[in-house]
């Protein structure tokens, strides 16, 4: 599961890279742009997602200790 998720939030910030590259500032909102500032949110909001379930399963090994 470690894997899996670090395996996911690099492709996820892989994606705020490439799309922050896309990013034309004169027209933020308009086109390519917008498509870009949505896809960096969600990949934003993927990574916060995958740092929660790995919290968690942290969370659980160390109950299952006690």
């Amino acid at each position: 599961m470690k894997i899996f998720t670090a395996v996911l939030s690099i492709i996820a910030f892989a994606l705020i890279v490439f799309n922050s590259t896309k990013l034309n500032f004169d027209a933020l909102f308009e086109g390519e742009s917008y498509t870009a500032i949505l896809t960096i949110i969600a990949a934003l909001c993927a990574i916060i997602l995958l740092q929660i379930l790995r919290i968690s399963k942290k969370i659980e090994t160390l109950q299952k200790r006690k």
